[in-house]
């Protein structure tokens, strides 16, 4: 992989689209985001769900108009494959930080125990996050107050372990598939799953295999970006509503599209179940989102600019 700086300055272009990225350990979501918003000359560009430098794996990338869907489409549960490294803790709760407490890791752990613990942690729980996390508190970030050697009251969050399960383990180690709610931090439930057993812990590596519905199949690696062409770089994008895919469905006639697009209601002749819906034009064009709140009537929420 090449550097991850941007020099010299290019000429923006309004592109819309998805890019389910493969990012590497070592850069951050936002560096990775503005490397690749260079390398596609866009205009505007965003990313859900941020993943620790240290982490690997899903980093969904949205572009224009895909940004207006993107709450939507990734305010989804979270899957990941996490190695927890059992008898050390360290300052950060990952590997990048300072060793700060050992303990020799008994060598009679049976996997009976293991898949015991690990099943204790699944469903509703409360969880405190990390002081190395970006989450503020009266306006600064709580991985500043932790490099100045601050620790802070955080409140504790509720989170969900949807499904936890021990893939694999070599001792001092353990491999684990986690489904959890959105907001959930891996580093701490490391160091839970450890306290658990009696012992310091701290997460060794982290990738993420999906979002929501989205799995990391077929996703595009930073390498392959950086070697395409621009019109290869612009196949790799999905389409703008790709994120929203599987909502329901509303189709507008001609006179029905202009009202929309002017953030006018709608009236349509079928019955429609309340809720929001895609819309698109008999074309298949998409034109945005709405809401119907009576049977009858479709009122807009998220309008797509379309180019010119």
């Amino acid at each position: 992989m090449t550097p991850i700086i941007s020099t010299t300055k290019r000429t923006r272009r309004p592109i819309d689209g998805v890019l389910l990225l493969d990012k590497p350990v070592g850069p951050s979501s936002s560096r990775v985001l503005g490397h690749v918003k260079h390398l596609l000359k866009a205009a505007k560009a965003g990313h859900g769900g941020t993943l620790d430098p240290m982490a690997s794996g899903l980093l969904p990338l949205m572009f224009g108009e895909s940004t207006k869907y993107a709450a939507e489409g990734l305010d989804a549960d979270k899957t990941y494959i996490a190695e927890i490294a059992l008898g050390e803790k360290t300052s950060t709760g990952d590997r990048e930080g300072e060793t700060i407490l050992r303990m020799p890791v008994p060598s009679d752990l049976s996997e009976e125990k293991l898949h015991a613990v690990l099943r204790a942690f699944q469903g509703p729980q409360t969880q405190i996050p990390p002081m190395f996390s970006a989450l503020k508190k009266d306006g600064r970030a709580l991985y500043d107050y932790a490099r100045a050697g601050e620790e802070v009251d955080r409140p504790a969050r509720k989170i969900t372990i949807h499904a936890i399960k021990l893939l694999g383990w070599t001792l001092p180690n353990l491999i684990v598939r986690v489904v959890c709610s959105k907001g959930t931090y891996i580093r701490t439930l490391a160091e839970d799953i450890g306290a658990a057993m009696g012992l310091p812990a701290h997460l060794r590596g982290l990738r993420r295999v999906g979002v929501g519905q989205i799995e990391d199949d077929g996703i595009v690696s930073l390498d392959s970006l950086e070697q395409a062409n621009d019109e290869e770089r612009l196949s790799f994008l999905k389409p703008v509503d790709w994120l929203i895919r599987d909502w329901p469905q509303i189709i507008l006639g001609p006179s029905q599209v202009k009202r929309f697009q002017h953030g006018q209601s709608v009236m349509v002749s079928q019955e429609l179940t309340p809720d929001v819906y895609r819309v698109n034009a008999q074309t298949g064009e998409f034109l945005g989102t709405g809401r119907v709140e009576s049977h009858h009537m479709l009122n807009p929420e998220r309008v797509r600019v379309l180019s010119s």
